[in-house]
Formats: C-alpha cells, structure tokens, sequence
C-alpha cells in the first residue's frame, strides 16, 4: 500500500451555489465540484471524502430521497464518506477530496482494442450533451406534467420501497394490452417520474403504460436489478385482472439501462412471454463496464456474472419480436453493441434516429420513426 500511496497526489476541490431550494442548491454545488474534480484531472471514482455545508444541514441529509437523487444526478453510484455540517448564508458549499495518480494509467487495451480511458469516455453518454444536470430537471417539470392527473400511481410491485410502477391506461379501453418501459440512468440514477412524458405515443395509440422504477446501484448489485425487473414483469400477470389489463399482449421497452433490462427480460424464460420488445440505446455487453470504475459500483467483478448479465450471450424468447434503435450521435461502442444485438438476434438493423444523442432520442416515442417502429412491433402500425 506504501507504494501505491507515492504513486497518488491529494487534491482539494469545492463548489458553492445559493438558491431558494436548498436541493436544489446542492445539484448546482455538486454539479460545480464535478467540473472542477475533473479539471484536476481526476473523476469521481477518485473521491475519498466529501462535507456538504448549509444553514440547515437535515434539509440535506442523504438519506432524504430527493437528495439521494440530487447527488446521483451528478455523481451516480459513487459514494465517497460523506458529512454534512451547518455553515452559514443561504447557499450550499460542496469541499471534496480525493486521490489521484500521479501518472496516466497504461494504454493497454482493456476491451476490444480500446485502453480503459477510451473505453471510459466510449461508455459515458454524459459526454454528448453540455449540462447532464439540465436535462435531468428538464425531465423532471416534463415527467411531474405527465404525471398530473392520472389515478394509478406508484403501485407497489415489491416489498423494497423503491419496487413501484405507475400504470396509464387509455381512454375507453376496458382490457388494453400492456407496454412496459424501464427507464436508463446507468442503474443508478433517474426514476419513472422522469420518464412519464415518453409514455404518451403509446398511451395515445390505445395501450396501457407500465412505467417501472427499480432499486438503484451500487446499493443494489445489478444482478438483484434484473431480478426486480422480473418480477414488475410477473406482478402485472398476477395483477390484470385487478388493474383491468390484458398482460397476455405484453410489449417491453427501456432506454439506456432499461434498454439493457427490457433485452434481459426478452431473453429470460422466467419472464411472462412478450410480445415485443424495443430496445433503445441499451448496454448489451456489460464487459465493456467491468474494466472501468463503473464496473465495481454495478457488482461486476466475477466474469461468470459479467457474461450472465450480458444479452448478446442470450437469445430472445420465441415469439418475440426485437426492435433496435439510438441516435445517429451516439458513440462507436453504444452502436456496436446495438448493431451486434441486432444481428444475433435476428432484428432488423438498428433505427438511428437523425440528429438524436443518447438522452433526446426517447422524445421519439411520441412521435416519428421511433414511435412507428414501436407500434409496427406491436403489430397495429
């Protein structure tokens, strides 16, 4: 350890914001921290501690569920120890510390050719749009506006507290068929409350829409994550009848992360049966995880569970459809593993979505190509 530790420098960063919302004020503080993390030339992974200040420190205590999200939307599944202590003003102040290696790690190649830097940038969409933290509030007004008047949600489909789906059902409809969707956020951020504005094309077009939300990374190895998706999966089998649902038509869709879910319970012979399934922008082959620091937070250090978890080492159940689609703007490696799943799977080659990056590209669904290829799955193009 003497020698590992000569070979790192500490490094000190910070980051302040005030507003009204005091969460609010901790997502633009830590937002400000990672950017500075970064121009030091380390990443999160590198944290060793954190201290959050502020007037009322329980108003940001991490084990309130908005401020987890707050901290996931910026940080993700990294966890450095963390303290939160009064300070004085009205805003929040961020100090981090963290240990960083005096030289570049080796440009050896980690997966397929690329060294674990190139593959970590390859894997991060993050890297497409200017402000993650801004597209992540966006979704949450767009997703609170979709939201509002519907009666059937944040049903229980587990017993962990963040087991949950929300069902729309359509107008006029007595027993509609179900279309599910698992939203992204690298298993580790995001919720279905941000994703109800993606539901609608479908809602519109005559189908019910099961919008799950899943217990999150790393408190939640991505293992037990593909066991939750199942059972939202069987829960709304066992619940038609009481949600007035015909889950014997059962199409499955997720974006990102839950376009690695959807493709895992197409493929999973324990799933009820699907109809279709639409996979968008999904990872496909978690070994491109495993080498990098997102490997550890999502569980991913036997080999044997790094191929179990990987799709591309599956086939789809019979008697479903596959659909495949990202954005025209995506990395190399995202449109690898969509263009190899396609293949092995015997789908049509993958729909990118002109001018779409990784995050937009679900905006489709109401609307467009996207949503033409949802419902020709479904049969009623």
């Amino acid at each position: 350890m003497a020698g590992l530790a000569s070979e790192m420098r500490s490094i000190a960063v910070t980051g302040e914001a005030a507003h009204a919302d005091l969460v609010y004020a901790l997502g633009d503080a830590l937002n400000v921290c990672l950017h500075n993390l970064i121009a030091a030339g380390a990443g999160p992974h590198h944290l060793t501690s954190m201290t959050w200040e502020c007037a009322e420190p329980v108003a940001l205590h991490p084990g309130r569920r908005e401020v987890d999200r707050a901290w996931r939307e910026v940080f993700a599944g990294f966890r450095p120890p963390l303290k939160v202590r009064r300070g004085q003003g009205q805003g929040v102040r961020v100090s981090a510390q963290a240990n960083v290696p005096l030289s570049a790690p080796p440009a050896a190649a980690v997966f397929r050719g690329y060294p674990a830097a190139e593959l970590a940038r390859q894997m991060s969409p993050r890297n497409q749009v200017p402000d993650m933290l801004a597209v992540f509030r966006q979704w949450t007004i767009d997703g609170a506006k979709a939201r509002a008047g519907h009666r059937g949600l944040d049903i229980a489909y587990d017993n962990h507290r963040d087991c949950t789906l929300d069902l729309y059902r359509p107008e006029g409809v007595l027993r509609p068929p179900v279309f599910v969707f698992f939203h992204g956020g690298y298993w580790q951020a995001a919720s279905k409350d941000q994703h109800a504005q993606v539901c609608q094309g479908m809602l519109r077009n005559g189908f019910a829409v099961a919008n799950i939300d899943y217990p999150l990374a790393p408190e939640t190895p991505l293992v037990r994550i593909v066991d939750y998706a199942r059972d939202a999966l069987n829960f709304l089998v066992r619940e038609q009848d009481n949600l007035s649902i015909n889950a014997g038509e059962m199409h499955i869709s997720g974006h990102s992360a839950g376009g690695h879910l959807a493709a895992m319970m197409a493929s999973d012979p324990q799933a009820p049966p699907l109809r279709s399934a639409l996979l968008l922008s999904g990872i496909f082959d978690v070994a491109a995880l495993a080498p990098i620091p997102m490997g550890p937070v999502l569980g991913l250090a036997d080999r044997q569970v790094v191929q179990d978890l990987s799709p591309v080492h599956r086939l789809p159940c019979p008697g479903t459809r596959i659909g495949v689609s990202l954005g025209e703007l995506e990395s190399d490696e995202f449109k690898r593993q969509s263009a190899e799943i396609s293949s092995k799977w015997g789908a049509s080659a993958p729909l990118h979505l002109k001018n779409a990056h990784h995050f937009n590209l679900i905006d489709g669904l109401n609307g467009g190509p996207l949503l033409d290829l949802a419902l020709a799955l479904t049969g009623k193009s």
